[in-house]
């Protein structure tokens, strides 16, 4: 088996996690530049603890983490040595615009961005942009409380327009949030919240995700309207939920758990709220404050694919002693550990069937071509005494799940558009903040501590990924 003929293989980044150089050539800060490594990391991400500027006692790897910003050139000719067809990277939102809304773009940071994608297209490699990869920018956070305020999204939109205006003759696949799921689990990295005392964490979160919502239709009928041609996705933090018995009562749990977490794709790939998600938000006393135009606006920004990522599945149970006993959580979600699956070195279950289950799903809800633009191992890899990488777990985390991408579409029609597979260079973790957890294909001589000299180079699992592309699927071996 292998992939139809134009298909997008290639690798994906977030420039929080790559680019550093966090605060030059006129950069703002942003959310996910206060998010610190370390025991106080999922406290802030959740909202729970109030951080908006950096101190001095905490540690922040990803300020510099592999200084993409100024090895990019270098970064891209490795990937197009892998033969990559799609370069799945993300825009810093205060690169563009220090302070979220100015008037006026920074400079710097559009001739960086220009430049990026040139040096893509000069090796046949087409980008696939997200426009916002958890990051707003903390002034907009001080000024409206992050995506709380509707106003967020005017300032979202003139964001839009300017990366429209400057790069849509260079990019055609846009994304428009990242993992917009993770507002529910990890709130201030998704959204900017910060939860004051008293305040009603469900009703602020539902309307911030409703301000997204909106956000994310009315970029999408922008782009459209700006550059024809050009193709807009939504993107999920994918993964199925098992009933960890065939009890009802376990089986219907999973069920609302999927739909937790398919609510905010239900509405961006379809254009309005799923029945039970009005139930529900009535039930926890939720009232969304809408404008009159809000459901239109809805209908008419639905988008054209459905992108995700995929690392594991996730099994779940409605009895709290399962729950007490036997569940295990990851730095990000919390779930009964599958006694059919392996899991990594950082407790992800290892799922590759999951894959094509969660493909079948996606794709049967939505009828939409799918985009996998996340999928990859986190490990601690070592570097042997000639300089060598050898990484078989991650090679063998991949074949496996590329093998059930490939069954999804050739043996259930699945329409794929791409797979970039996450991290396809070393970088900062976004679950623990570290840097020894490593995703890439690519070394970069970069540890949790901050030495190491930047210094690139090639893992196994380089040459294996590129016998894959240059196969288009063909030889996994």
């Amino acid at each position: 088996m292998q992939m139809p003929e134009g298909f997008l293989w290639g690798g994906a980044t977030a420039a929080n996690q790559c680019e550093g150089a966090y605060n030059v050539d006129g950069r703002g800060l942003s959310s996910v530049d206060v998010v610190p490594f370390g025991p106080d990391r999922m406290k802030v991400a959740r909202g729970e603890m109030k951080m908006l500027a950096c101190d001095a006692d905490h540690t922040y790897p990803a300020h510099e983490a592999i200084d993409m910003y100024h090895h990019y050139k270098e970064d891209i000719a490795l990937m197009a040595g892998m033969g990559f067809k799609c370069y799945r990277l993300s825009i810093a939102w205060t690169r563009i615009l220090p302070n979220g809304d100015d008037d006026t773009p920074n400079a710097a940071g559009v001739a960086f961005y220009r430049s990026l994608f040139e040096e893509c297209r000069k090796y046949g490699i087409e980008p696939l942009v997200t426009i916002c990869h958890f990051d707003t920018p903390i002034a907009l956070i001080q000024k409206y409380g992050g995506w709380k305020d509707r106003r967020m999204v005017d300032a979202f939109l003139k964001y839009c327009r300017m990366l429209f205006e400057n790069y849509g003759d260079l990019v055609h696949y846009w994304l428009t949030f990242n993992e917009i799921n993770m507002l529910l689990h990890m709130p201030f990295m998704g959204a900017g919240l910060v939860f004051e005392e008293g305040e009603n964490r469900t009703q602020v979160q539902y309307q911030a995700a409703h301000h997204e919502l909106i956000a994310s239709a009315k970029a999408v009928q922008l782009a459209h309207q700006m550059m024809p041609g050009a193709k807009v996705g939504c993107m999920l933090a994918a993964g199925q939920y098992y009933p960890y018995t065939c009890d009802p009562a376990d089986v219907y749990k999973a069920m609302e758990c999927d739909r937790d977490n398919y609510f905010f794709i239900d509405v961006q790939a379809r254009g309005a709220y799923p029945v039970w998600a009005k139930k529900r938000m009535e039930q926890a006393g939720v009232v969304l404050q809408m404008e009159p135009d809000d459901e239109e606006v809805l209908r008419s920004g639905v988008v054209d694919f459905v992108s995700f990522s995929y690392y594991s599945s996730r099994c779940i149970s409605a009895d709290p002693e399962v729950l007490k006993n036997k569940a295990r959580g990851n730095a990000v979600v919390k779930a009964v550990v599958n006694p059919y699956l392996k899991s990594s070195e950082w407790g992800w279950q290892i799922d590759p069937q999951g894959l094509r289950l969660t493909m079948n799903t996606l794709y049967d809800r939505y009828g939409k071509p799918l985009f996998i633009v996340e999928n990859g191992l986190g490990a601690a890899d070592t570097v042997e005494a000639d300089g060598s990488i050898h990484d078989p777990y991650r090679i063998d985390y991949m074949r496996a799940h590329i093998q059930a991408m490939l069954e999804a579409v050739n043996l259930d029609g699945i329409p794929l558009l791409g797979y970039t597979c996450w991290g396809c260079i070393d970088l900062v973790s976004a679950s623990t903040g570290e840097m020894k957890k490593r995703y890439g294909m690519i070394y970069v001589d970069k540890n949790n501590d901050g030495t190491g000299t930047l210094a690139r180079s090639k893992k196994d699992s380089y040459y294996w990924y590129k016998k894959v592309i240059e196969t288009n699927g063909a030889d996994l071996t």
